[in-house]
Order: C-alpha cells, then structure tokens, then sequence
C-alpha cells in the first residue's frame, strides 16, 4: 500500500469511530431517559451500598438540611460524591440520565485511548468495536442505566490506567487517589499502575523478559500518591465535618456492616456466621485480595498493563459489595488484548457460564426477594456460579498471557504442565 493510500485511510477511520461512537452514545442516552432507571434503581444486583443512587439522593437530602448523613449509619458514598451533587451538579432525573451517560461515553473514549497507545497507533480500525464493547456490555450498561455510582468508579480507573499508559504520573495518581475515596478496594492497584508509569504499556506477552526499569523511581512515587490521598482525605474531612466518614466509607469495605445482598461472596457467609469468628474471617476475606497484587506483578513485570488487567478481574471476583460493573470492566478490557485470543482454552465455557448465571441471578432474586417462594440459598447459589463464571474467564485470561511466549504447537507437540 502506498504512502498516499494510507494517509487517504487515515480520515475515513477516524469518521467511521466518530460515528459509531455517536450512535452509540445517543443509544446510551434514549435508554437513560425511557423509565428503565426507575426499575432498575432498587435491584440489588447493580448497585450495592456503597454505589446506591438511591442512598445517594438520601444523604444529599440530609446534607443540604444540615444534618450529618455519616451520623445514621446508612449512608456509605464518598464525601467528595456528597459535595460534588449537592452543590456543583445538583441532581434531577434527566440531569443524571445525561451524567451517566457522559460517564460511560467517557469510559470508552478512555478504553480506546488505551488501546491505541497499546498498539502504538493514532487510530486503527478496531477503535469502534473497543468502544461498542464497553458501551454495549450488559454488565457495565444495566448498572448505569440503575444509576449506580460504580459507572463513575469504572470510568475513572480506565481513565487511570490510559494516564499511566501515557506516562502521565501526576494525573495518574491524583486519579488513584480520587478512584480510593470511592473504593477502598482499588489500593490493589497501585502496585500495577506505578510499574505502568516506569515502564511502557506495550505488549510484551510473548517475550517475556526481567523488567529494566529502576525500582527505586516507584518512592516519589508512591510519596505523592500519600500526598494526594492525605490532601483529598482532609478534604473530605472538612466537607463531612468530621472523622465519622471514614468509618462509614471505608470501614465499610473492611467491616463489612450492611449485609444486602449481592452478586458477591461475602454476604452470605457472613450472614450464617457466629459473631465470635467474625474478625478472623473478615481478616482473611480482606488479606485474600491482597495476596495476588505481588505474585501477579512479578509474573507479569515484562507487560504491567496486562497485571493491571488481571487484577481487575480478581478485584471483580473477590471483593466486598460486588456488582455486575466490577467484573463486567475486565470482561471488557479483554477487547485491547487481541494477541490472546488464539491462545484462550476454553472461551465457550466462560461464555456459556456467564449466560447461565445472568439468567439465574434476576430469576433467584425474585422468587427470593419478590413473590417468597425460594431462600437465600437459591440467591446465592446463582451468584456462585456468577463467581465461577468471572474465575473462568480471569483463569483462561492468565493462562493465555503465559501460554502466549511459547508459541504455535509444532511438529504434534504439545505443552503441558510440570
């Protein structure tokens, strides 16, 4: 192909995307604006405690009458949430509807972003369908269109990670920092992140090598990550009034207090729990997230942005007050690794096993929660299959990273494990 053939291609691609996109984005929006949110809000299913629009709507009500919505112990959002709609973006129906949407919009700009720093490129053919795979997946689309704040946790992590992509080390902690006051759980991602920002986002599956890059550049680093996260700490002080904040936010990642159901795997078992064993279990259940960050880094130190993939997905699998968004922000990061797909074991398996379980959960949680002719037990029997489900796809993710290096089978041969 000649040099004036490619340079011609060039502004087409870029049409086609700015089209796709915008169709998508004003799909996205006639469905935020139909009455699905209103039925959707309440389901247990998009949105937890911690992310609940409607708890959201009660602790602004609470904040612009002057009393303190950490006092009742109900209300779990950020205070930098709490500040930022009750008094910069006050909330009305169609004002949210149009928020949301910006968000998700925004999310996929920033995976595509990803993907084309990845492939080193400016544009390329598969922008549209990175970006119709975030927007159109049902897991990040359902939640958002409950109104859930988990949409604002997602779009900024892929923001995040596009910052770390581009080397961009101030926004890319600031951003982490910000994405910790809405979660707890995301400390499990610097460690990825800061080896993102030292080294480079290309891929590297298949040649795997000892990573280069200087360690000792990870402690200014981590110094102002501190420095961010104590800045936006105190912060949050001053907007809430006081300490009991933090408790009520990220006490409650750690403690676990309000046992609602959800497409997790803590609320059960700790709904069935004596009292006496309850600290022991909620330090292994906490601990338990912790223990990949390390292993997965080291094993994955030649490509840390395909770390910061996976332990996306163990993040979505793993943690406290799950919704379908968690897992469903790895399942769509799986479009910016393409190299892997030949080498996926068993993707039938994993695709089968999440249609199961989306057929199971909403049907489990009505006969529960709705007309009370099952238990608990079918709700959580569903989300066990949920979690098989992310575990299928995060195994055959981790083993299609590795499997990659070795290459093609040749000559009838084939690998196995020793």
């Amino acid at each position: 192909m000649s040099l004036n053939s490619k340079t011609s291609s060039r502004p087409a691609i870029s049409s086609n995307f700015a089209i796709a996109f915008s169709v998508l984005v004003a799909a996205r929006l006639w469905l935020s604006l139909t009455d699905l949110s209103n039925v959707l809000k309440h389901d247990q299913q998009l949105s937890s405690p911690l992310t609940s629009f409607s708890q959201l709507q009660e602790g602004i009500y609470l904040f612009n009458h002057g009393i303190d919505p950490y006092s009742g112990g109900s209300f779990r959002h950020s205070p930098l949430l709490l500040s930022f709609f009750a008094t910069v973006f006050p909330l009305s129906r169609k004002l949210a509807s149009l928020l949301w949407t910006l968000t998700d919009a925004a999310g996929a700009w920033f995976l595509v972003q990803t993907w084309r720093v990845r492939q080193n490129v400016k544009e390329s053919q598969r922008d549209a369908l990175v970006a119709a795979l975030y927007l159109l997946n049902p897991y990040i689309l359902l939640p958002s269109l409950a109104l859930s704040t988990s949409s604002f946790a997602n779009a900024l992590m892929l923001a995040t990670i596009m910052f770390a992509c581009r080397g961009k080390s101030t926004a890319t902690l600031f951003s982490l920092s910000f994405l910790l006051h809405l979660s707890l759980s995301y400390i499990v991602m610097l460690l990825p992140l800061l080896l993102l920002l030292i080294s480079d986002p290309f891929s590297h599956l298949a040649s795997p090598r000892p990573t280069s890059a200087y360690l000792r550049k990870l402690t200014p680093l981590v110094g102002e990550f501190a420095l961010y996260t104590v800045t936006l700490t105190l912060i949050s002080t001053l907007v809430a009034g006081s300490w009991e904040w933090i408790p009520q936010t990220w006490g409650a990642t750690l403690t676990l207090p309000d046992l609602t159901p959800n497409t997790g795997m803590w609320w059960y078992f700790f709904t069935e729990m004596f009292d006496h064993f309850r600290p022991f279990f909620l330090m292994v259940f906490n601990v338990h997230l912790l223990i990949y960050v390390v292993p997965v880094c080291i094993k994955f130190q030649h490509d840390p942005l395909y770390a910061t993939f996976v332990l996306l997905g163990i993040l979505g699998t793993f943690k406290a007050y799950t919704t379908l968004s968690d897992p469903g922000l790895f399942l769509s990061m799986i479009a910016i690794f393409p190299e892997t797909y030949p080498y996926l074991r068993h993707p039938l398996v994993t695709v089968l096993l999440h249609l199961h379980a989306s057929l199971l959960m909403p049907l489990f949680h009505h006969l529960w929660l709705t007309q009370g002719t099952g238990n608990a037990n079918f709700f959580y029997a569903s989300t066990l299959v949920f979690a098989c489900a992310n575990g299928a796809a995060l195994v055959d993710s981790i083993w299609a990273g590795l499997r990659i290096a070795i290459g093609e089978n040749v000559n009838g041969y084939t690998i196995v494990q020793e």
